[in-house]
Parts: C-alpha cells; sequence; structure tokens
C-alpha cells in the first residue's frame, strides 16, 4: 500500500531587499583624531562593491546601480538617510537576541564613514585608488548545475495592481534518486520578485490536482502537497530572496528528489510600473554521498487568534512547544504581514534560564528574511520554545495597507494577517531511540496543535501517519476518521484510512473507501494503486487488472503499477502480457528486486533458465536475505542437476530460517540426491526435531534407514 506519512502546508511567503547596502566593517573607519579626507576611491567603493552591488548592479535586484562614482554621487543623499536610519541595509533582527550568519547590520563606523562622505561634499579621489570592481556574469555561480529545470511558459507580469503568487511546476527527469547538495534559483527578472520558495512534491499531487493549468503556474500564496509513502517532514529553507548566492547545505546535508518528484517554485511577483516577462530556472548540484543529518522544520504560530480591532497598537499572540529530545537549533524564518510589529522568539531551558533565538523589534514585511545561525544552538531535551507576536493596527502603524483601519483577521492574501516562527531543527542523535529521529518532533508539534485545535486536519493526518508508520493501524484509522470529520470529501484522507483499515484486516471496508476516494477525485492515482493492490491480494485479478490500467493511465512511468498489473497477469496465467510490463517496470526502476524477481519467475517458466539464474542472482546480491530468491535458484539448480549450487543455496535458506522444518527437508533431499548421506540424515533429524509431526521428513528418514539396511 501506497501511504501519505505526512502532509504539509506551506506557506509563500518570503524575503524582499530593495536597497542592500551591507557592511561588516568600513575598510578604513574615521577616528576623531584624523584629517576628514574620505573618498569615494579609497573609502566608500571598496564598502559599497563588498557589501551592496550584489543587488545594486545593473540586471540586479535593486532599482538602481552603484557600480561607479557616478552613482554613488547620483544616490548619495539617500544612502546617507538610509542607513542613519538603520532603514538599511535589510536586517531587522537585533542584536544580542541570536547570533547570525551574514549579518548585515552596519556598524556605528560605518553608518559615520557614510555621512562624513556626504558631508565632504562625495568627493571622488583618485581613479587610480579605486580597487577591482566586482564583475557579475549571467551564468551560474557554482559552475554549469547538475540539472537545470525551466519553468515551461513564461508569465507576463502587469505594470501595476496586486501583487501576485505564482505556483509554478517543474517536473523532474530523473530515472534515480539523487541528492542535492547545492541550489540557485534563478528567477529570470529578480526586479519583480518579492521572493521564491521552492517545495518537494513527492507524488506530484499539485500537478496531478491541476492537469489543466499546471504549465502557467497556479495562483495562491499557500499550496498543499502530498508528502509520499515515507516518512519525510520537510527540513530546509529552500528559498531566493533578491541577495541571494547559491544555497549550499552543510556537510552531511544534502537533501533527496526521486524521479516522478516535482519542484514546485512558490513566487511572490511584485509589478514594477511596466510589464515584465519572467520564466525562472533551477540548477542543482548532486553529490552521491546520502546525508548523515536529518533536520526537521517546526512552526510556532497561532493564526486562529488573529482577530485584530481597527485602532489596537498592541494585539498580541503566543505560542509555545516542548521540545522532546535535544535539538540543535540551525535557522530560523519568523513571519507576519503589514500589521507586525515586534516578534520575538526565544526557549526557555529545563533549569529556567532562557535563550534568546530572535528579536525584531519593528518589523517590516518587505525586508523579511530566513536567518541561519552562525553556530549551532543546543537546546536540551524538556526546552520550551516560545513566540510572542505583536501588531500594530492603528492609522500610525506606516505599513497598515488600510485608512481608516479595518478588522484584520488571518488568511493567506497579504492584507491579511499571519504569525509564524519556522524553525530549522536537528535532533540530536539519542542512543535510546530507534527510530526516525524527527518523528519525536513532529509527534510533539502535532499533538500541540491540536491542544489549539482539536479538528485541525493536517495535525490529525501526520499523528495517523506517525501511528501508519510504528504499526499502529487501528489507531492511525481512529485519527484518520477524525480527520474526515473536519474534511468528509478528502480523498486522500480517504485513502489513507483505507490502508490503516487494509492493515487491521478489514479489508472489505477498506475497497469501499477506496472507491469513495476515487469516485471523489477519479485523478488520484495512489487510490487505484492501492484498490488495485487489496484486490490482488485477495485474488479478484479482473478488479486489480482493472485499477492498475487506470493509474498506468494517469502515470505511464509508476513503476509499481506496471509491476503490479504484471503480477496480476501472471496469477491469471497470462505470462506473455506479463512480460513487457515487467520489461518497462525494469527499464523504469533500474534493478528494483521484486522486478528482478517476476523476471526471473517469467524467463524460468519460459524456460530461458540461463536468464532466470542472472536475475536471481542480482536479486540475492540487492537482497541477500530474500528467501524466495534463493528458493528460486534451488528450484533451477536442482532442475539442471547442478547440485552443489542448489546444496549451497538451500543452506543459504536454511541459514536464514533456521526453525523452518520444510526447508531442513528440502535440504536433506538435495544432499540424498548427492550421495551425502551423513549430512542428509543430519538434515532430516533436525526437520523432525523443529516439528515431530513432519511426515515427509520421517517418511525420507524411514527411506534412507531401509535402504542402508
Amino acid at each position: 500500500m501506497r501511504t501519505p506519512t505526512h502532509r504539509r502546508l506551506i506557506a509563500g511567503c518570503g524575503l524582499l531587499i530593495e536597497l542592500c547596502l551591507a557592511a561588516t566593517q568600513a575598510t578604513r573607519p574615521v577616528r576623531a583624531a584624523d584629517t576628514p579626507a574620505v573618498t569615494y576611491s579609497t573609502h566608500i567603493a571598496p564598502l559599497l562593491y563588498k557589501n551592496c552591488t550584489a543587488c545594486h548592479h545593473t540586471g540586479g535586484s535593486a532599482p538602481f546601480s552603484l557600480m561607479t562614482y557616478a552613482d554613488a554621487k547620483r544616490w548619495s543623499i539617500s544612502i546617507q538617510k538610509v542607513t542613519a536610519s538603520r532603514y538599511m541595509p535589510p536586517w531587522l533582527p537585533m542584536p544580542g537576541h541570536g547570533d547570525f550568519a551574514g549579518n548585515r547590520r552596519l556598524p556605528g563606523s560605518d553608518v559615520d564613514l557614510l555621512k562624513h562622505w556626504v558631508d565632504l561634499g562625495t568627493p571622488e579621489g583618485d581613479p587610480a585608488d579605486l580597487p577591482a570592481a566586482p564583475v557579475y556574469a549571467s551564468d551560474w555561480q557554482l559552475g554549469q548545475p547538475d540539472l537545470v529545470l525551466e519553468v515551461e511558459s513564461s508569465l507576463q507580469v502587469p505594470a501595476d495592481g496586486p501583487d501576485l503568487f505564482r505556483n509554478f511546476i517543474l517536473p523532474v527527469p530523473l530515472q534515480q534518486s539523487r541528492w542535492v547538495r547545492a541550489m540557485e534559483i534563478k528567477p529570470g527578472s529578480p526586479q519583480v520578485v518579492h521572493h521564491a520558495n521552492l517545495i518537494i512534491d513527492r507524488t506530484a499531487s499539485l500537478r496531478r490536482t491541476h492537469p489543466a493549468d499546471w504549465h502557467n503556474g497556479i495562483p495562491g500564496m499557500d499550496v498543499m502537497v502530498d508528502a509520499g509513502d515515507s516518512f519525510d517532514p520537510d527540513g530546509f529553507f529552500l528559498d531566493w530572496k533578491p541577495d541571494s548566492t547559491a544555497l549550499v547545505e552543510p556537510s552531511g546535508m544534502a537533501w533527496r528528489i526521486d524521479p516522478g518528484n516535482d519542484l514546485v517554485l512558490n513566487m511572490h511577483l511584485k509589478p514594477t510600473g511596466k510589464v515584465e516577462g519572467i520564466r525562472a530556472r533551477i540548477g542543482l548540484y548532486f553529490t552521491p554521498d546520502a546525508p548523515t543529518k536529518l533536520p526537521i522544520l517546526v512552526q510556532l504560530e497561532h493564526d486562529a487568534a488573529l482577530n485584530i480591532p481597527p485602532g489596537d497598537r498592541d494585539f498580541v499572540i503566543e505560542d509555545h512547544l516542548r521540545l522532546p529530545e535535544a535539538v540543535d537549533v540551525l535557522a530560523i524564518y519568523p513571519h507576519a504581514h503589514y500589521l507586525g510589529k515586534r516578534l520575538e522568539g526565544w526557549a526557555d531551558l529545563p533549569d529556567r534560564t532562557r535563550r534568546d533565538l530572535i528579536l525584531i523589534p519593528d518589523w517590516d514585511i518587505d525586508r523579511q528574511a530566513i536567518y541561519r545561525l552562525r553556530m549551532p544552538l543546543r537546546l536540551p531535551a524538556g526546552s520550551v520554545l516560545h513566540m510572542r507576536y505583536q501588531y500594530d493596527n492603528s492609522q500610525g502603524n506606516p505599513h497598515n495597507p488600510n485608512s481608516p483601519p479595518i478588522r484584520v483577521t488571518n488568511g493567506n492574501r497579504s492584507v491579511d494577517e499571519m504569525g509564524h516562527l519556522w524553525l530549522q531543527l536537528l535532533p540530536v542523535p539519542n542512543p535510546g531511540w530507534s527510530g526516525d529521529p524527527r518523528a519525536p518532533l513532529l509527534r510533539a508539534w502535532m499533538q500541540a496543535v491540536l491542544e489549539k485545535n482539536s479538528r485541525d486536519p493536517i495535525a490529525l493526518f501526520n499523528l495517523a501517519s506517525l501511528e501508519t508508520v510504528e504499526g499502529n493501524f487501528q489507531a492511525a484509522a481512529d485519527l484518520y476518521n477524525r480527520a474526515l470529520q473536519a474534511r468528509p470529501n478528502d480523498a486522500r484522507t480517504l485513502t489513507a484510512l483505507a490502508s490503516a483499515l487494509d492493515r487491521t484486516g478489514a479489508w472489505q471496508v477498506a475497497q469501499e473507501k477506496l472507491a469513495t476516494a476515487i469516485a471523489l477525485d477519479p485523478a488520484y492515482l495512489d487510490a487505484h494503486f492501492d484498490l488495485a493492490t487489496i484486490d490482488l491480494e485477495h485474488d479478484l485479478f479482473a478488479q486489480a487488472e482493472r485499477e492498475f490500467h487506470a493509474a498506468l493511465t494517469l502515470n505511464p512511468q509508476d513503476v509499481e503499477s506496471h509491476l503490479g498489473l504484471a503480477s496480476a497477469l501472471i496469477a491469471e496465467g497470462r505470462t506473455a502480457e506479463a512480460e513487457p510490463q515487467l520489461r518497462k517496470a525494469a527499464e523504469l526502476g533500474k534493478g528494483q528486486i521484486d522486478i528482478l524477481y517476476h523476471l526471473a519467475s517469467i524467463e524460468a517458466s519460459g524456460g530461458f533458465l540461463p536468464e532466470a539464474i542472472l536475475h536471481l542472482k542480482a536479486c540475492t546480491a540487492l537482497q541477500p536475505k530474500r528467501v524466495e530468491a534463493h528458493q528460486g535458484l534451488v528450484a533451477i539448480y536442482a532442475q539442471q542437476n547442478m547440485l552443489a549450487d542448489a546444496i549451497e543455496e538451500q543452506r543459504t535458506i536454511v541459514s536464514l530460517n533456521q526453525l523452518a522444518p520444510d526447508e531442513w527437508n528440502n535440504l536433506g533431499a538435495l544432499l540424498a540426491r548427492n550421495a551425502d548421506r551423513p549430512a542428509a540424515y543430519q538434515a532430516f533429524q533436525r526437520a523432525l526435531a523443529i516439528d515431530p509431526a513432519n511426515e515427509t521428513a520421517r517418511s525420507n528418514l524411514q527411506r534412507m534407514q531401509s535402504t542402508s539396511n
């Protein structure tokens, strides 16, 4: 059965920087005793080159260039004002409340340096003193990517009007899973892009639900995608903002992309005063090394409490989460809309000390960012994460989109409100825990969500999926039923419920649920596949064949559906029709064990024994404990009178299951056939020791004793 282990709601909210004058240190700060001879060539150009021109160059995301003296002189008054007011550089966190990498906050000496240069009349100095200007090429920052994906069609952003939110789907043309070590997003026309987030759709669920219009981008700020059939919660901030460089993941933290996945580029687009065309590209860089660290994204929020009266200057929402295990905090993403005022996150440790995570005293939605910690912050088990957000819905809030102010509630539109604090957490290894280290965190988070809203369908779905992973199928079914009370016509929840019910033995009820899911969403492939699988397991071969065909109509590249259809055809004795399905599955699956095994079965039944042996050996190489493959080899070797090889395979079988009397009996029969009577005698005796009522072993032993007399 395919059962999505969790579902996730991805908020499509991101990052904007309109003027980047970031710096860490001035090249030569002014001292009081100095003669104030500050020039562009010697002092200002190095500062701008190092910290500003990544955005402020021709073709960059900023509205003007600062690459030349003429540029800097023209904008000098604005530069002085925005740096003095701390509006620029775009760095919102308060110093001393979190230690973040890439801190763009200007030290006071640099602010003074810029002011002094302006006060002096912006002297140029000697052009011979200019350092080499940075070069901003149009090619990829890390060299040619291993895979480049491009949005299928361009989008025209109108000259004016409201912001646009589009989700562009990029199918991934891979034949095998790969690990991504780095990524670069090229938005096409960066000046029109407020932000972009990348979402991994493990089952191409968004494309399937929008079969007619996905090519042109699906409108909306938030999208929901299925998580797939393995425990795979979101763990990475995959984003673009106007000053972005290529995103390189830390060592041991590559992320996986599989055949059949889609990447969804969630983009916030803003009109610039003229019509702009946009067509984004994504470059992926692979590594052969699987990750050794598994982070998870956890969210604090209380959007349901957002009901802000007009004129309220100090509306507050709060949330908290107790950590069930020790974690390292790697990155933080705070988010609110235009009424956000003061955003704060911290952790209370078990020893009652407080660790500040982030404080933004003057929120600005247009300058938000993801903040990555300079070094991981260790929080012990039992720590409590907190968020506290204040909102200003008064006329005095310069960001308020409504004049006069109106009541504002939670919602996805930018004129609605949100209050989210996302944290990238890395669980600290716990020797006493054998499962996925992220599972306790996901469970604690979902339980905390249900404390605020006992009917939250996503939390119920995710908890049910965790119960499924842990083998608690009845508990999973109960939770899926609760989720259905909130969303009675959700085909995905019905399909997941059917999977849990089937595993409790209620397979006929599961069939009914799947039939309902298909009626609600005929394009939902997993419902067809799961119904076909149940039919196949219960010898309803014609029904299984029909549903596998339906699944393959929806996705001709689905390996498991080709394999399932072949299994149904083989069960009906239609091996000639099954073989093309297996060949196609082998082509797509690149050696999947079930495919190899079924191919070997067909080849053996058709008399192609050398080919069958090769495929069965491939099975045992990939999965040495697969008894059926060893048994297939024994049968072929015995048929070909290759007794030594047959005995070797049979010894492997009994080593894998030493309490199987029939396998000991089979070993004895092969040994007797090979004239090794003492070893055969011992094998028959072992079979009887395990099962004294085993008549086959007793008969074989008596036959040996009679012939020896």
